[in-house]
């Protein structure tokens, strides 16, 4: 009897333990897709740590950066069309040139971001930290309707 347990045991922890090491895998998988070939059109990004990460004109269209640390990253002529950036930290980052058109900036810390030249039509900023953030050429309104 306690054989039989004992297997049952170890199969179990193996099957409950493999998920989240293939998830992990997956997103380090991504991750290294975006930095080699600059693009992630659409793809799951969710909670990604890519602090730092010189992603210099990566199309990020449609991806899933939801709670992503993009801090002190470059992205400067990057596309983020359609991305999902909520409760995102791209503080300090560098957005030089950067496309923000439809994304979703719902709660992202853009504190000390460098916005030069960005495009935020159509974005929802509802509580985005712009504290100490620069940048001239941005087409950013505040409410009401044109």
């Amino acid at each position: 009897m306690k054989p039989i347990f004992l297997t049952a045991a170890a199969l179990f922890s193996t099957l409950t333990l493999a998920a989240p090491v293939s998830a992990t895998t997956e997103k380090s998988a991504l991750v290294q897709q975006l930095l080699e070939t600059r693009e992630c059109y659409g793809c799951d990004l969710t909670n990604a740590n890519l602090k730092g990460a010189h992603l210099i004109g990566v199309d990020l269209r449609n991806a899933n950066l939801k709670g992503a640390n993009l801090e002190h990253a470059n992205l400067e002529g990057a596309d983020l069309t359609g991305a999902n950036l909520m409760s995102a930290n791209l503080s300090a980052a560098f957005a030089g040139g950067t496309t923000f058109n439809y994304a979703n900036l719902t709660n992202a810390d853009l504190s000390d971001t460098h916005l030069y030249n960005a495009q935020v039509d159509g974005a929802v900023m509802i509580g985005t930290n712009l504290n100490g953030a620069d940048g001239f050429n941005i087409n950013l309104g505040v409410g009401g309707e044109e």
